[in-house]
């Protein structure tokens, strides 16, 4: 009797069956997932919060009785709280439901709107600086910003409505360096917003010597009657790889996203001493969830699920790390042992602390275009760098440009990302395949 061939397997590892049955169909190259800084699956805790969420407090947080059992509002702020043991801060300084571009697109919103307001109400001493700036706002940024942070400064420069300096990252570091930042400060400079972590290296920004320097410039341009700078770090890559906490950040605004840490696709704006030490302004209107600032009615179980996920850092982020930064490892020794001298890692910086479960690398040859090696790869599911660029073709990522990575060789970058389950055995699997893409594409298979 013939055996029955084995089911089909996800990236996950589950079986999956055709509508007929698993019997029909033979088993085809196993899929090693390794584009975790895209996405992350969600952790069963995860999805057990959210499902209980909608099966048991199904009622809307804003309505004046309980119309469940549970009561919504004590489970958002029961999730309000998971999310502070994560980032070391009080509940009431947090925004929830927002998605990651939302919160960096209000975080902007808000300081034009608070600079108008500022120069307003202090109009003599604004005015005495207003020939230097045109009386506009001034963002401070860096060349390797995610687009929700690059596109909406620039549709503000080309409306007129502010100034923004694209300070360049260090072709040595890869960073945004403390120094570059400080020098681009102008005197209607009202934001500083520097991603913490890179999605496309991983190298870590130094976002507490920044922090710490414009607090100290603040005090000066206090005594000059100039407004303070504020800070903004976009935290979405750090969360659930490393340790974040906001007071040793130092930051005024972070952004945080769900599903870059095995959590649902939405995310929360933590706002330093929320209306009161730093300004915050709604984009929309038409309810009062979230004190005003994020109008609409709350999605509760998305927002539970949120909230596991931050205790589910908090709880085990040092052995993520570890268990990640092993993997990461063995995976460039093992792409260097296989390609020898060929291999280019992009993502090492000398003296540049960077993510533990990050690796960009190049392989070198005239036909090894990154998204032509992946598209030739039969195991190994992946993409060259941000799923927001995807669109690009082969044309290299102006992050790695940005690091001084050569043309030719940040052509052909391919960003793995490892997880929390990855293994050794997937990353053998994902070297092999590799190797027999680019023999294929080389002529050599």
């Amino acid at each position: 009797m013939e055996a029955a061939a084995a089911p089909r397997r996800d990236v996950r590892g589950r079986a999956v069956c055709p509508p007929d049955g698993c019997r029909e169909e033979s088993s085809p190259e196993r899929k090693v997932y390794m584009d975790y800084n895209a996405t992350t699956p969600l952790e069963p805790e995860v999805i057990q919060a959210i499902a209980e969420a909608m099966r048991e407090a199904w009622g809307n947080p804003s309505s004046s009785y309980l119309a469940d059992e549970k009561g919504s509002p004590d489970l958002l702020n029961m999730s309000r709280l998971s999310m502070d043991v994560g980032l070391g801060e009080r509940p009431r300084d947090e925004i929830a439901g927002s998605p990651g571009i939302l919160s960096n697109n209000l975080v902007i919103h808000s300081v034009v709107k608070h600079f108008h307001e500022n120069q307003t109400s202090k109009r003599d001493a604004v005015e005495c600086h207003s020939h230097v700036e045109g009386a506009k706002p001034h963002f401070i940024t860096c060349t390797v910003e995610h687009d929700s942070i690059r596109l909406p400064l620039e549709q503000l420069v080309k409306e007129q409505v502010a100034a923004v300096t694209f300070v360049p990252v260090s072709k040595v570091s890869g960073r945004a360096e403390a120094d570059d930042i400080l020098a681009a400060v102008r005197p209607t400079t009202s934001l500083v917003t520097i991603m913490l972590a890179n999605n496309e290296t991983g190298v870590i920004m130094p976002i507490p010597e920044i922090s710490h320097r414009i607090k100290a410039l603040n005090q000066r341009r206090a005594a000059a009657g100039l407004p303070p700078v504020l800070v903004h770090t976009d935290a979405a890559q750090a969360l659930g790889k490393r340790r974040v906490d906001v007071e040793d950040l130092g930051v005024d605004f972070l952004t945080i996203v769900g599903h870059k840490f095995y959590g649902p696709r939405i995310g929360a704006l933590y706002v330093r001493g929320l209306g009161e030490l730093t300004p915050l302004y709604p984009m929309l209107f038409g309810g009062g969830q979230e004190r005003n600032f994020r109008p609409g009615t709350e999605n509760t179980p998305m927002i539970a699920g949120l909230g596991k996920a931050a205790e589910l850092v908090a709880q085990n982020c040092e052995a993520y790390a570890a268990h990640m930064r092993d993997i990461r490892d063995y995976l460039e020794e093992r792409l260097e042992a296989e390609f020898d001298k060929r291999i280019h890692l992009n993502s090492q910086f000398p003296g540049a602390e960077r993510l533990p479960n990050t690796c960009n690398f190049s392989i070198r040859g005239a036909q090894l275009q990154g998204h032509v090696v992946l598209a030739q790869c039969r195991t190994l599911l992946a993409s060259v760098g941000a799923a927001c660029h995807s669109d690009q073709g082969d044309q290299p990522s102006p992050v790695l440009l940005s690091c001084g990575i050569p043309f030719d060789v940040a052509r052909n970058a391919i960003r793995l990302s490892v997880g929390r389950s990855t293994s050794r055995t997937e990353v053998d699997l994902v070297v092999q395949d590799l190797k027999q893409a680019v023999a294929q594409l080389e002529g050599q298979a």
